[in-house]
């Protein structure tokens, strides 16, 4: 029999409880929904008011995956969803506003991804964020030494990062922001990345080209784009262990001499919530945003 519960006053059909995800572990598509019923307080508020895109992988992450931007089939329709632009027009996406809402698109086992704008003004970034790629044999260490140099320079131009771990090998810093055009974020953080990589030449690269990228990390600056989006903090990632993109402290990134230490998954969240709180609050306080320097 397929479990109905209700939660929040509406009644949800939770499917495959049982079902194992993550091979490695074991971990279970109903600990996916504990999860996440149990992170909700943290992750709703960088949900809200942001159009999601989904990455299902519901055989787990050995099996099919498939991202989608627009409303899946079924979506009840006390679901919250957003008119979005795009090149070729307007589009419907689903916005995780509450807890039915996430434990609905829990259910359907997903990463979720979601852009540096909020619904009501599309296209107008309230963060910036680089997107911090190691090319082997460099791990999320070489991450870090690039997170450090970056965070300092932000800090020169008055800005404040904070950082999370990918959920899968690197690292990535946000910046809470005024409003301000996709566009321009975009131009900004492509000169920091560039600037990054003629000062660091051994260690950064800002070109996406592979052939660039062994040993070195990429610092990927094109998630502010409109159409981009980012691992939403929180989210559980599709790899082989339930992996989470987990904020951590600059201490951490500061003593970080071995990659697994920032390997966080599932069952270490709880504890470093109750340790920390949500670590990146700070992107949810408009008194925290900064303004990109003029020019």
């Amino acid at each position: 029999m397929t479990p109905i519960t209700e939660v929040e006053g509406r009644r949800l059909t939770l499917s495959n409880l049982d079902k194992v995800l993550y091979p490695a572990s074991g971990f279970t598509k109903g600990e996916v929904l504990h999860y996440y019923a149990s992170t909700a307080e943290a992750l709703l508020p960088h949900l809200a008011h942001r159009p999601v895109s989904f990455l299902r992988y519901p055989d787990g992450p050995d099996g099919q995956r498939f991202f989608t931007k627009n409303v899946p089939p079924g979506t009840p329709d006390w679901v919250h969803t957003a008119d979005v632009p795009r090149s070729a027009g307007v589009s419907r996406q689903v916005v995780v506003q509450d807890l039915p809402s996430l434990m609905w698109a829990a259910n359907l086992v997903t990463e979720f991804h979601t852009p540096q704008w909020r619904d009501e003004a599309p296209g107008r970034a309230d963060r910036l964020v680089f997107d911090l790629d190691p090319g082997e044999p460099a791990t999320v260490v070489e991450c870090c030494r690039a997170a450090s140099w970056l965070r300092e320079r932000l800090a020169a131009d008055g800005l404040t990062a904070y950082a999370k771990t990918s959920g899968s090998k690197g690292l990535h810093l946000l910046v809470p922001l005024e409003p301000t055009p996709s566009e321009r974020v975009t131009s900004y953080a492509k000169d920091l990345a560039v600037e990054a990589e003629r000062e660091l030449p051994d260690l950064v690269v800002h070109r996406m080209t592979r052939s660039l990228r062994p040993g070195k990390v990429f610092v990927d600056f094109s998630q502010n784009a409109a159409a981009k989006t980012t691992a939403t903090p929180y989210t559980l990632r599709a790899r082989p262990e339930p992996t989470v993109s987990a904020p951590v402290t600059w201490a951490e990134v500061e003593e970080c001499d071995d990659a697994a230490r920032l390997a966080l998954t599932a069952r270490d969240i709880a504890p470093r919530l109750a340790r920390h709180g949500d670590l990146l609050a700070p992107l949810l306080d408009p008194a925290r945003a900064g303004s990109l320097p003029a020019g």
